[in-house]
Formats: C-alpha cells, structure tokens, sequence
C-alpha cells in the first residue's frame, strides 16, 4: 500500500509558490551559517535540516557558511567539527564561505554608509549606548556624536582599522531613527574593535569585525541566496535584514548570480527546546569547562557528537526532526520523542545479546553434561539478519530480580513450587531452592531442567508465562555499561530561577559492570575511525535497552553505552 506523502510545512509552501511565480529566475540557494565557536547541538539540526532539506526538496543548493565575526570565540576546532558533524547527518553543502571572505566587501560598504551619511562613529561606553537606547515604548536619545561631520566619521573609521584606536573605546553605528518601535533602528552598531585575538583565518589583517546584522543579510546577497531560513528569534531582525540589503542596492551593489529582479528574503520558524536539557552554548561551555560533563561529546549533551557517541544514528535524527516538524509557535518537546526515534530506527537493526545487570548464579542441578551450543536468532523472528552461538552448561548467571524464594500471585518468573520459566533460546526449568550468605542475600539458585524442551525443537513448543534472560558463567564476558540518562532532574531548566547547574541529575549516569554472553567478544578492540568519527556498532540488550560500544573500548576492556531503555521511565 502506498503511504501517503507527508503535508508541505510553511517553508515549502513558500517556495513552491515562488517557482510557480517564476522568482529568483527559478532558482532556489539556501544557505546554513554557523558561528564556530562551538559543536552544532540537537537545534542546529532542526536548521540543517531545513535548509539542506530545501534544496534537495527543489534540486537547489545549499552552501555552509561560517558566520566567522567575532575571533574572540571562533576556532578552526569548530569549523572541523561543524563540517564532520554536517556530513555525517548525510548532508552535503554546494560550497563552502566564510563571512570574513566578505570583510574586504564590507568594509567598503560601511565607508559608502559613512559618506551617505547614514553611518557614525560613537565614542560612548557600550553602558551609554544601552542606556540611551531607550525602551519599546519610550524612544530612545541621539548619541551626541551622532552628527559629527563625514569627513571626521572616515578619518576615525580608518583609524578604528589602522589599530590606532584601543578596543572598546570606538565602534560605527549607522544612522536610522532612535524613535523607532524596532529598537533593532535605534542606531545600531555595524561595527566594533577587536585587536586581542587574531582571527582565524586572516590573522591580524583586521582591527574592526562587522556585527551580525550587518554581516548576514548582506552575505547572502553577495552568495545569491533565494531563501535565508532562520529561527523565530530573528522576526525583529528582518526590517534591518531588508533595511540594509536596500541600502546595498541603492549604493549599486550587485548579487550574484545575475537575477537582480529578486532579492533575497528572510523567513522565520520555531526553534528545537527539548525537556530536561539546555541549547544555550554558552551553558554548554561552562559544563564542558567546569567538568560537570566529560566533554563536548559526553553522552548526556544534546550536541551531535555527544548523540552520536551516545549512539544515536543520523537515520533516528533526521526521522525525529521530521515528526516535529516546523511551525511559528515555540513549544518545548519531549525527550521521549527524541528516544523513540532510536528505538523505531533500531527495533529491526539492532542485534540482540543477553546481558546480566544483577548476576545471581543459576545451577542445573540434573545437567550432566559439559556445555553445548544453542542457536539464537540475533532479532527474533529474521533468520536472514543471521545467528550466533549462545554456550548452555550447568552454572549460569541469571538477573537477581527473575528469582523469588517466596513469589506472590503476580510474579510469574523463577520461584520453586513447581512453576515452569523458560530461559530464553534454551530449556525450559524449574526452580528448587537457593543458598544464601550471613545477610540473608540468595548467592546461589538451584533448578532443575527438562532435556525435552530445547527451543527450536518440537518438545520446545511448550509454553510457559514467563522467559528469562541468561548467560554462560565459564564463557560470559564483564561489559562496563554506562547507563546515561537525562542530563537535567527538570523539565525546563532555562526556566528555573537560580544556577542551572544546580538542577543537574544526580543519577544522569550510572556506571556498572555486566555479564554479557560471548557474541559481544568481537567488539573487544578500538573501534575503527574514518572521517574522524568511530565507527561502532549497536545492539539491544534483551529487557535492557538500546546500546552501542563507545569508542574508549580497548582489546582489554568492552565499554557499552545506553543510548535509551526499552520504555521510557520518566511518563508521569
């Protein structure tokens, strides 16, 4: 039966009605700027995909820019992870910009707004500038510099490059209106002094960095871009967007390709929060810095690497993103979402292994034998997703919690009194008796088994209510397993008052040691990298949940993370 496509978002119906209207000469050019000062996290995805997703949509394309302004925060770091993170979501852009492959370009724009009169040089603190922005219902006051002669604002602005002014002491602001309702028009600020970091890329060639406002919209006319997409955020930013592509357009700056009958134009759609996490970077780096996580890529951030590590696929993203979908209101989705796109995007991938969280050993008191090997299916039901050996003998380990020396009406799995369980892909037992150390903890179950009942044979046919999970004792192998949870114990930290680290979850991760059967012995070496990214593997462990091997596992010691449990245990 064939599924029913899915409906356009808002954004798509935009640009379907452009082509139908034969804008941008047919052309649709999308763009994703980062700022890298820092590692793309959940809500850069939701971007991503959006502007990547258009021009694949409508056989368009999609450049990465880097909005690199501000060389205070940025680093090549960032620029390699941005891009690793990018392709390994399965995107791939048109070509690669940098906003300071504009500088040259924008530098001269600033010096035609100085001799337009619309730009100035201010000599007010950044404290005065605030103060006399005014409020969104009182206009705000003219800087007293705000009329100084054009002659002076060019000798100043060239000074402000030359490295002759000090940082802070001076910044350009273009001349609009400071009685404007858009306090984005109360003069602002095109351009600031930084002299104590080298940029990136052009080292010490700069003294002055444009701002955002003044470098993005017109980054996008040089380039071409049809549609600028963007978070809800940037609504108050769109007059200045389309205030200064104007000016450009005025002065005689001409875009690129050569459909100068179109411009581009900006649109807005709600940005990805998440329960039980932050998207701030700037909360991010002081947990990073702080070492309240182990890193960028620790397994609780809601960064790529740190999902990726975790054991999210691009496959379960990419699938979560599009159920959220885009619309114009800010909401806050649930983490389970997110889990239960891994758990859809696994359910028929993930191999499945018996892992023991709470050993208690098992003894087959009747089994004479020295061990055989059972055939498990590797997911029930796909005989063509393959086997693997599964060692049966006398001792096995199984989990604490499947046994009960006295059961009540309710509890079905292992209890003597003649109950019948059967351990998975095996025999069916029953259960004896147990030994116990000094505290009264079982150390030790006995029960017996019934030869007749092998799986897969016709005397396994018989049913019981329960199965139960096990492993080998001689054979099974110690597994760490770090079960991560959620990084926060509340739902919407950013709105708590007080310091959100202070709402940190005591229990986000909790380190054990397992016992896993043998099928997990081929994990034990370091995963192999290519493109810098591990590349691992992904198993469920039976009743357990979702894992994947973290790239820390070396040939002497097997580490797994959670990715996520079978169901979630935070519904209320």
């Amino acid at each position: 039966m064939e599924t029913e496509e899915k409906a356009l978002n808002f954004i798509e119906q935009i640009v379907e009605k452009d082509l139908q209207e034969g804008k941008n000469s047919g052309r649709i050019q999308t763009r994703f700027p980062p700022e890298p000062n820092g590692y793309l996290h959940i809500g850069h995805v939701k971007a991503i995909c959006m502007d990547f997703g258009i021009a694949d949509r409508y056989n368009g394309v999609c450049n990465l820019r880097f909005d690199d302004t501000n060389p205070v925060k940025e680093d090549t770091e960032y620029v390699d992870s941005i891009q690793q993170d990018i392709a390994w979501l399965g995107f791939r852009w048109g070509n690669v910009y940098y906003a300071s492959d504009y500088f040259e370009k924008l530098y001269d724009l600033a010096i035609d707004f100085i001799k337009h009169g619309m730009a100035y040089v201010d000599e007010q603190t950044p404290e005065q500038i605030a103060e006399q922005k005014g409020t969104p219902t009182e206009p705000g006051v003219a800087s007293p510099y705000r009329d100084r002669p054009i002659d002076e604002n060019l000798r100043l602005f060239q000074a402000m490059q030359n490295g002759e002014i000090e940082e802070g002491k001076m910044v350009l602001r273009a001349k609009i209106d400071m009685a404007n309702p858009n306090m984005h028009f109360r003069d602002p600020i095109m351009y600031r002094i930084i002299t104590s970091h080298p940029h990136h890329r052009t080292g010490h060639r700069w003294n002055v960095y444009p701002m955002y406002d003044f470098a993005h919209g017109q980054s996008d006319y040089f380039e071409g871009v049809t549609h600028s997409i963007c978070t809800l955020e940037f609504v108050v930013h769109r007059p200045l967007y389309d205030y200064f592509i104007d000016r450009m357009i005025d002065f005689g700056y001409q875009r690129n390709p050569n459909d100068k009958e179109d411009r581009t134009h900006q649109f807005e759609f709600n940005r990805l929060n998440i329960t039980y996490t932050v998207m701030s970077k700037r909360k991010m780096l002081q947990l990073v810095k702080e070492g309240l996580v182990a890193g960028w890529d620790d397994p609780r951030m809601p960064t790529v690497c740190g999902l990726r590590r975790r054991g999210y696929t691009p496959g379960a993203i990419r699938s979560f993103i599009n159920t959220i979908g885009y619309t114009k209101v800010e909401g806050m989705i649930d983490y389970t979402w997110l889990e239960n796109a891994i758990r859809e995007d696994q359910k028929e991938k993930a191999p499945r292994v018996c892992a023991i969280f709470d050993p208690v050993k098992l003894v087959l008191t009747n089994y004479d034998g020295e061990g055989e090997n059972l055939v498990a299916e590797n997911i029930d039901g796909h005989p063509e997703l393959g086997t693997r050996e599964m060692r049966f003998a006398k001792e096995l380990y199984i989990e604490r919690g499947d046994f009960q020396e006295e059961s009540d009406k309710n509890f079905f799995r292992l209890s003597p009194g003649g109950r019948e369980v059967r351990l998975k892909n095996a025999y069916i037992i029953q259960a004896t008796g147990c030994d116990k150390d000094a505290a009264g903890n079982i150390t030790t179950v006995y029960a017996t088994y019934d030869p007749d009942s092998k799986s897969g044979t016709e005397g396994g046919n018989r049913k019981t209510k329960a199965t139960i999970n096990w492993v080998e004792c001689q054979t099974c192998m110690d597994v760490e397993a770090r079960l991560y949870d959620r990084l926060f114990a509340v739902e919407n930290p950013s709105a708590e008052e007080g310091d959100f680290r202070d709402l940190l979850n005591p229990d986000s991760l909790r380190i054990v040691t397992i016992k896993a059967e043998a099928a997990l012995r081929k994990e034990m070496h370091r995963p192999e990298v290519i493109n810098g990214i591990a590349q691992v593997n992904h198993y469920q462990f039976l009743k357990q949940g979702y894992f994947v091997v973290d790239p820390d596992t070396t040939g002497d010691k097997l580490i797994m993370n959670r990715t996520a449990s079978l169901k979630d245990n935070w519904q209320k």
